[in-house]
């Protein structure tokens, strides 16, 4: 099992950018020294929700911080990108860190990015098949061309390529982020693993696995990729004493993040958008998730692998909004939950 960090940036009422970023930076380092296995960096544009508006950037800043852990992003929004500029970052950064680097992509959301970025609203609704298709022949040939709807260019050498014999050594890893049939179907099809949100419990990530499984088999993905597959789970993690002080700390200030980052969301199109009740999605979160003593963290932890197969864990280790709180959180899941989990 593997246990890492979700990271967001998050900017809780009352603080400045600056001060979410710091936060997310040292959350990073502190996981390094910590012995936790990743840190996931999540990217959003216009919201205080997370103030990381590239992953991909502040993931080479953390390469260049620390010197074990993997760093990936989570993700990196491909409607609002070339697929080949991001793929030539996603290269560079597998070279020069020696192999740390995972790329996680997916389609983002409805959001005015794709009005300021200039994609539109195809990018996001009929484009992202397209886009990781170019993106990954990107990442595993050693030249590309494109004539598709959206990109369509002559052929050019990959420099630098990700590896310099393609045939031992793929690239960057790539994880898609899932929410539906469709794209799960879409990275099974492709054989690439699955990164599945924190609103998710159990018995629906057990399903979207199984659903990866039975896709990857119909499109003729071998048994050792179908059974080799890394997928990853987004999750809440809180450490405490006693379980009800965990909690707390987090009902006491995730509510006014949710509300204040959510409530900033703006659609391209005027669509309307559910919300969620910032408290009620809170105490969801800690129902899910590892929240409270070491030892049931490190217990919900193993169930939830055992109950959906899935190995890997990018938990969000700032809840709590305060700097020493969150360093010490990940110090204490890397003292305290690790061992517990082998």
């Amino acid at each position: 099992m593997h246990v890492g960090t979700f990271v967001l940036g998050a900017q809780f009422p009352g603080q400045g950018q600056g001060e979410a970023l710091h936060r997310a930076v040292r959350t990073a380092e502190v996981a390094d020294e910590a012995g936790l296995d990743a840190v996931w960096l999540a990217e959003h544009h216009f919201v205080p929700y997370g103030t990381c508006p590239s992953a991909i950037t502040l993931a080479a800043l953390l390469l260049g911080r620390t010197r074990r852990i993997r760093v990936g992003t989570a993700v990196s929004v491909l409607p609002t990108v070339h697929p080949v500029a991001l793929g030539e970052q996603a290269a560079l950064l597998h070279v020069t860190s020696g192999g740390r680097f995972s790329l996680g992509v997916g389609r983002g959301g409805p959001w005015v990015d794709l009005e300021v970025f200039g994609s539109g609203l195809e990018a996001y609704e009929s484009g992202f098949p397209e886009s990781l298709d170019l993106l990954m022949r990107w990442l595993r040939e050693p030249s590309v061309s494109a004539s598709g709807e959206r990109f369509s260019f002559r052929e050019v050498p990959v420099v630098p390529r990700p590896a310099e014999d393609l045939d031992e050594t793929p690239g960057p890893e790539v994880v898609v982020a899932c929410t539906s049939p469709s794209s799960v179907k879409l990275a099974a099809e492709r054989g690439l693993s699955m990164l599945l949100g924190m609103h998710v419990g159990d018995e629906e990530k057990a399903e979207m696995v199984a659903l990866w499984r039975t896709c990857a088999r119909a499109a003729g993905r071998s048994p050792e990729e179908i059974s080799g597959a890394a997928h990853v789970s987004a999750g809440v993690c809180q450490i405490a004493d006693r379980r009800t002080d965990a909690v707390e700390s987090l009902t006491k200030a995730m509510p006014g993040w949710l509300k204040q980052g959510l409530d900033a969301h703006v659609t391209v199109d005027g669509r309307a958008r559910a919300m969620r009740d910032p408290l009620a999605y809170t105490e969801l979160l800690c129902g899910l998730h590892p929240v409270g003593t070491p030892r049931l963290c490190a217990d919900r932890l193993a169930a939830t692998s055992e109950r959906t197969g899935i190995s890997r864990f990018a938990l969000l280790v700032e809840g709590s909004g305060d700097l020493a709180a969150t360093e010490e959180n990940v110090r204490r899941l890397g003292a305290e939950v690790l061992p517990h989990l082998g």
